[in-house]
């Protein structure tokens, strides 16, 4: 089944947001402004026309760039009269979608600015941006939660004031969540916007936290605000900078973000890759084939002039980043973005740590993940415990299943490795016998899901996952949380474990006679090491189970 949401014909309304295809969080959408549409996931660029390198017209037509972002205030304070007469798009020379923020980075940076908000508000309509931000009051990190909430508060104020007095109805506002570090009044501010009629929803004052790698932090924010905002909004994440936290970033729900980091890096000389960043005078090689990388080597750009070599860099770190969004946007088609954010999590350990809150909102990712994919999954070991599919599995396998018969025995086996699991010869022998033991179900015990019944064995995604070895012995835990609960749910008389060692070790039995014991079941546990399959192993089974052996083999 293709991961497809919606074929209609897209809304010509200004504002409407068409979700196309999703996995996790992350969507390919359609947003529609009065300058036509953007795509999402989607990077704006930032835009600094007083030292930008990289000029409009290549921007658009070299490197497909269709939106970007610029400052407002900057702006006002130094292009005002001229910028009012052309428009914002004249004044700048670009055609696309023109995204402006408001200031509020000044705020945070200098403590205030000498603009009153509605007064911003007022600018950005004159100007005909297409996407505009109000003039929030941003919370920043390490101040207290006093002056968190007051930045709250006063942004919600100022929110109020701006969707009063904002007169033209083709301009998207856009309605900043503050609250900092500060996950409760996070919470509290997505609740208080969400009420607010914004056509976009950002997190504010991510920056710093970015800036320091406080990962496990921001996708913590994230997180947070966006369960708790509309989920038929585009979500913008302010400032984030590096490509290789982009899929981190749209796995958790953002479909917009803004970086100046590509001019940023290369003005320090850094060459950004997707998994991380090198200072170009250490590197002999560029391990890229964008335009930028094909022409030139290392050596060559450093023995450019200053502004040259600044243009160049900051065009290929813009490659790197556009590949980066285009890639998200393949494995969001394909179904694979967990496996890409698995991938990215290896570039830094402060990336790997942030996995923790995709096991924190794991039912979360769980409702908006597809139901079915065009293809299996990978299953890597103890992160791929926590992905959508496998949460899914495990909480309908104890509250929606309802075995087809009323068993009374169950025979719990190791899992195979053919696919799907009833290809093994002995599974097939049990199954050509199923008239002389109709209370008896098989089951087998398969990393990471827990329990499965043989009879569901070959659903999506139970026969089409791959692991290896290693990984199969993963979630040893899980699988017997899984095991217990669906004994509780269940009433059987018997249950015949059929042992690998390797998995069963005293910890894992104890809790399964417990609960035995307390349902007053016979457990019997057949012990044959290594060689669970062989024939010896299958004739001390079917002994166990009174089924006469004829002579089939594993």
């Amino acid at each position: 089944m293709i991961n497809t949401l919606n074929r209609r014909k897209l809304s010509t309304d200004i504002g409407s947001f068409e979700i196309l295809y999703k996995d996790l969080l992350g969507r390919i959408g359609k947003l529609k402004t009065k300058s036509g549409y953007i795509e999402t996931p989607c990077l704006l660029p930032v835009v600094n026309i007083t030292k930008q390198p990289i000029s409009m017209d290549e921007l658009y037509n070299e490197l497909n760039c269709k939106a970007i972002m610029t400052n407002a205030y900057l702006l006002k304070k130094k292009f005002e009269s001229s910028i009012i007469e052309k428009g914002i798009h004249e004044f700048l020379g670009f055609e696309g979608v023109v995204f402006t923020d408001s200031g509020a980075y000044q705020i945070l940076t200098y403590g205030e600015i000498d603009v009153d908000p509605l007064e911003i508000v007022f600018f950005e309509e004159d100007i005909g941006s297409d996407i505009a931000v109000i003039l929030d009051f941003p919370t920043g990190i390490g101040g207290s939660r006093k002056k968190a909430e007051l930045t709250i508060n006063e942004t919600l104020k100022r929110g109020d004031d701006a969707l009063k007095k904002i007169r033209r109805k083709d301009i998207l506002w856009v309605g900043p969540i503050q609250g900092g570090t500060y996950i409760d009044l996070v919470k509290l501010c997505s609740q208080e916007m969400s009420e607010r009629n914004f056509s976009i929803y950002a997190l504010g004052s991510p920056t710093k936290v970015m800036e320091s790698y406080k990962f496990e932090t921001l996708f913590n924010m994230i997180f947070t605000a966006k369960s708790n905002l509309p989920m038929n909004r585009p979500f913008h994440l302010f400032g984030a900078g590096h490509p290789f936290m982009f899929s981190l970033a749209v796995a958790s729900g953002c479909d917009m973000f803004d970086s100046a980091a590509y001019v940023i890096y290369a003005r320090n000389g850094r060459y950004l890759t997707d998994y991380g960043t090198s200072k170009i005078e250490d590197m002999k090689y560029f391990p890229c084939s964008c335009p930028i990388c094909v022409k030139n080597t290392p050596k060559d750009l450093l023995e450019l002039n200053f502004e040259k070599k600044i243009e160049l860099l900051s065009k290929h770190n813009l490659y790197i980043c556009f590949e980066e969004i285009k890639r998200i946007k393949e494995a969001i088609l394909e179904g694979r973005l967990w496996e890409l954010i698995e991938i990215r999590t290896k570039s830094h350990p402060s990336l790997l740590q942030a996995m923790s809150c995709f096991k924190k909102y794991k039912n979360f990712l769980e409702e908006s993940t597809p139901s079915s994919k065009k293809h299996g999954i990978f299953f890597f070991g103890k992160q791929s415990t926590y992905r959508p599919e496998v949460v899914r599995y495990r909480k309908r396998i104890i509250e929606d299943y309802k075995s087809p018969r009323n068993f009374k025995r169950m025979l719990l086996l190791p899992a195979p490795t053919n696919k799907p699991l009833i290809r093994n010869k002995f599974i097939k022998y049990l199954i050509r016998n199923f008239g002389s033991f109709k209370d008896l179900q098989i089951c087998t015990y398969l990393s990471p899901f827990g329990i499965v019944p043989l009879e569901i064995s070959d659903m999506f995604p139970l026969s089409q996952t791959e692991m290896c070895k290693e990984s199969n012995e993963e979630g040893g835990e899980d699988i017997i949380s899984t095991i217990t609960n669906y004994l509780k749910k269940n009433d059987y008389k018997k249950i015949i474990i059929h042992s690998d060692n390797k998995f069963w070790d005293k910890n894992k039995l104890k809790k399964i006679r417990k609960i035995c014991d307390r349902k007053k079941i016979d457990l019997c546990v057949s012990y044959h090491g290594d060689k669970v399959w062989n024939r010896e192993s299958l004739e001390n089974i079917i002994k166990i189970l009174e089924i006469p052996f004829n002579g089939a083999s594993s």
